[in-house]
């Protein structure tokens, strides 16, 4: 069996073992260390991401477990930052491409620095992040959010394409989190903008380093001047390399359930009749680019828990024509608007849809549905 590793963790694909590891969750001890490198994270975002898991079940698990929510209101507010960002894709669509609530400013470039794609920045926590990164495919979240702001608050990249090159390495690659994310630290969804110095980083990831350009107290970072590492921007490219088409065989009498890199859930419809395809549409990688490594995951992760699954390479439209299919089922996502079927809905931890402008707006409604 293939696993994607980390230090610590490593990203089984069989069910049984990503059941295991919701059952391994330490809610409490989450909420104390989440912010640390070495917190007690749970190593499950590249399962949710794709669908093999909803937010909805892990919360579900853990209450039943005895956990009250006043116990793991910071775990549970974690997942419910997920349904919060999908929300607002949802809802908002297209429109979470560009600058959501505010432009971005200052912005010198539209790329992103070649230092950080390199793990060259001489922070020492970063560079040695992003190095193991490219071997994983995972990021602990404050890291993530300390290369958003040394990309868009420092070197004053555009977060558009830095959000790309992190989201194609992610195994746990979801556009609205990600995206939404960048955009959050870059003031573009926020009111303002976030900021990380040495000495945080220091604190968090148990480094000790001084004399870089964080090392500055915060209220420098107005007026910092691009450090000269940062300032090479050259083009980025990236490009997905999805698998050969091998023949497939199709039943047009039977129904048929399109699963695709936001939809690898196992247990749908799995006492059903049908033919299960995992659709990998070339203009869907053409805008959300991904790498080998998240390719292979999704692959792997199809073929070890979903029954007789058979992979197309192309257009949704043109897998429906060359099979003559008319029963088709699919799961609501905003990327599957081009769909012809029956769409059925995902699982949310909360009752709550529609646009919210923060996050906390949000929760206040989540928060109403839990018994404390």
């Amino acid at each position: 069996m293939e696993l994607f590793e980390h230090q610590d963790a490593i990203f089984p694909i069989s069910y049984a073992e990503i059941l295991q590891r919701v059952r391994n969750i330490n809610p409490v001890k989450y909420g104390s260390t989440r912010n640390y490198v070495n917190g007690s994270v749970t190593y499950l975002s590249p399962y949710i991401s794709r669908g093999i898991i909803s937010t909805k079940f892990i919360l579900s698990e853990i209450l039943n477990r005895g956990y009250k929510p006043a116990q793991i209101e910071k775990f549970i507010q974690e997942l419910a930052w997920r349904d919060y960002w999908q929300q607002v894709w949802k809802t908002k669509g297209d429109a979470i491409n560009q600058d959501l609530k505010h432009q971005q400013t200052p912005v010198s470039n539209t790329s992103i620095s070649k230092a950080i794609v390199e793990a060259n920045t001489g922070i020492e926590a970063i560079d040695k992040a992003i190095q193991e990164f490219y071997k994983t495919g995972y990021l602990h979240n404050h890291l993530r959010m300390y290369i958003a702001s040394i990309a868009c608050n420092i070197g004053q990249s555009h977060w558009k394409v830095p959000a790309q090159w992190m989201y194609y390495h992610l195994l746990d690659a979801d556009w609205a989190s990600n995206a939404l994310s960048w955009q959050w630290v870059a003031g573009a969804n926020a009111n303002k903008k976030y900021v990380a110095n040495q000495d945080n980083i220091n604190k968090y990831c148990f480094t000790q380093q001084k004399n870089t350009f964080l090392d500055v107290p915060y209220d420098a970072f107005n007026t910092l001047e691009i450090p000269e590492i940062l300032k090479q921007t050259p083009p980025l490219v990236l490009k997905t390399p999805l698998p050969k088409q091998k023949p497939i065989s199709v039943n047009e009498t039977l129904p048929t359930c399109i699963y695709n890199l936001y939809n690898l859930d196992p247990l749908w419809k799995k006492e059903s009749s049908v033919n299960r395809i995992l659709l990998l549409e070339p203009s869907h990688f053409e805008y959300y680019p991904v790498s080998q490594k998240t390719i292979d995951f999704v692959v792997n992760l199809s073929e070890e828990n979903i029954d007789n699954v058979q992979i197309y390479v192309g257009e949704f439209k043109d897998f429906i024509i060359e099979h003559n299919l008319k029963n088709i089922y699919y799961k609501e996502h905003p990327l599957n608007n081009h769909y012809q079927g029956i769409e059925e809905p995902r699982e949310w931890m909360f009752e709550v849809e529609g646009y919210y402008p923060s996050f906390f707006a949000f929760w206040k409604k989540c928060k109403k549905q839990l018994t404390y």
